[in-house]
Order: C-alpha cells, then structure tokens, then sequence
C-alpha cells in the first residue's frame, strides 16, 4: 500500500479536516433553503432557477480550468449531462422553489432528508443495491416524525392547511426528481465521465432548460436589482453548488458515500434551526418530538443500509 492509499485507509470521519468538511457541507446546505425562499419575492421562481445554475456553472468552469482539467465532454458525456441537467437541475429545482411558496423552508428541507427512501428502491430496481431491514425501519420511523412536524406546519398555515398539502406534494416531485439524477449519476455511463466537467454541463444544461422554460410560461426575464436578491443568486450558485459539490465528493473518495450521506441528516437541523430564526417557525411539543423522530430514525436508516449513492443537497 503506497502512501497515499495508506493516508485514505486512516481517514475517518473524526479526522479533523474530514469532520470540518462535514460540516462545512452541512451549514451551506442547511442555509441554502432560506435564501431560496428570499428568491421568490418579485422574480418567478423559474427565473430564479435559471439564474442560479448559470452562475453555478461558470463558477463550475472556472474551477475545472484552475485544476487544469479538460472543459469538454463527447457526444456521450453530453447525452448524461442533458438527462442529469434535466432531472436535477431543472425539474428537481423548480418544483423545490414552487414548493417553498406554500411551506416553510425548514420543512422542505427536512422532507428532502428523505430523499434516501426513493434512492433505495431505485438503487435496488436499476442498480440491483440491497435493501437491509434496518434500513426499512429506520425509514418508517423517520417518516413518521416528519408526519408530525406536517401536523404542525398544517396548523400554523398562515394561507389554509390546503397550501401545506399543495407544497408536500410539490416536494414529493422534486424528490423523485433528485432521486432519478442520483440513480443517473451512479450509472456506468455517468461514472465514465469526469465528475466535475460532467457537473458543470449538467448545471449548464439545465440553466439553459429553465430559461426556455421560463420564456414560455412567464415571459421575458424578470430581475430584481435589489442586493439580496442579486446576492442570494451568487450564494445558491457558486457557495451553495459549486463549492460544495468538489468537497463533497471528496469527503466520498476518502471516507465513502456512506459515512458522507451523515449530511442529509444535519442539513434539515440546520435548516429547521435557519426557518425559527428568520421565518417565524414556532416550535410545539409535537414538533419537537417530530423531529427528533425524524432524525433519529434517518440516523438508524442511513447506519444500516451504508448508502452507496451520493445526495445532491439545493
């Protein structure tokens, strides 16, 4: 074993630039919820979207030519770009901005946590991935504690408890969307491709997307000059996606996707934490035992069944 492997082989997750990484990733990503929902005041969310991955991308490429790594892809890099630009970063994106429209971000957020449910069976139906009874129980309980945190959000719904169910629904979409592009990304075809130059296009592909489609469902482009919103874009994109996104599968290469995955159950913490501060989100007894259901249970899910499948956080 040469010194590098050897170096790999000691890491663990309490290595002290690995636990920083962690939580790195998890603060930014738990942050990114309540400035999306800072995007939706004047512009259309799917400008918004547009917007953020195009900022995403040229910070995406910038980072590829420093590291001095090729900016193409071929033909068949491209076709897994499209379907990955498709999938996570239009259809995925939009419906998680629509969605924070009739719930509070703290709780898209932590919906999203589950986002391990549709990864296993769909690992399993296309990547023939095992699906171990722990993991079904850990799942069951952590969907119960994120039906008790809904409980609550129905009943503080400023608009109507109908709005909560509009957004659960919205979420759920969104969630199958992230979970196609995980199951993309962990293809063979996908895996022949540098993963960054191969992000970079996705992001590129799927800001171009958005636009097309915002054209034609809401007009010309709408931007709105006030510095929050114009700094909110730069955050989602370049902190928010194109920094994380090289430390995270970093974190994969030295301590495996498994270990790694902990930050889909911190960032709806982190996020839950963000949505009280600066949303207003009040917490009852049965939300407190809502989430510490809810984490508890992805705690015990994500332990037994080792995910393989990289989380792609908004």
């Amino acid at each position: 074993m040469n010194e590098a492997a050897a170096a790999d082989a000691d890491a663990t997750f309490w290595t002290p630039r690995i636990l920083l990484s962690f939580l790195l990733i998890s603060l930014i990503w738990g942050s990114t919820w309540i400035v999306i929902k800072d995007q939706l005041v004047v512009v259309p969310p799917v400008w918004s979207v547009s917007y953020r991955f195009l900022a995403a991308s040229a910070a995406m490429f910038v980072v590829i030519a420093l590291r001095g790594q090729s900016l193409l892809l071929d033909r068949r890099g491209q076709f897994w770009a499209i379907l990955l630009g498709l999938s996570q970063f239009a259809l995925n994106f939009n419906f998680v901005y629509a969605a924070e429209l009739y719930i509070t971000s703290g709780l898209v957020a932590v919906m999203f946590a589950l986002l391990m449910v549709p990864n296993a069976i769909l690992g399993r139906v296309f990547l023939g991935q095992r699906i171990t009874a722990g993991f079904v129980i850990g799942s069951v309980i952590a969907i119960a504690g994120i039906a008790m945190l809904f409980v609550q959000e129905y009943r503080q719904a400023p608009v109507g408890g109908s709005a909560v169910f509009i957004g659960i629904g919205l979420t759920l979409v969104a969630i199958m969307c992230a979970s196609t592009a995980n199951i993309l990304q962990a293809a063979e075809g996908a895996k022949a491709h540098p993963i960054l130059t191969l992000i970079a296009w996705a992001m590129l592909w799927g800001a171009l997307l958005d636009g097309m489609f915002a054209l034609a469902t809401v007009g010309p482009p709408v931007i709105e000059m006030r510095l929050g919103y114009l700094a909110g874009v730069l955050y989602l994109g370049i902190i928010g996606s194109a920094v994380t996104f090289p430390i995270y599968f970093g974190l994969i290469r030295e301590i495996g996707a498994a270990q790694a995955a902990y930050t889909g159950v911190l960032v709806p913490v982190v996020a839950m934490l963000f949505s009280t501060l600066l949303e207003g989100y009040v917490w009852s007894p049965l939300a407190m035992a809502g989430a510490v259901l809810a984490i508890a249970g992805l705690v015990y899910a994500t332990r037994a069944r080792r995910p393989r499948l990289p989380r792609v956080p908004a």
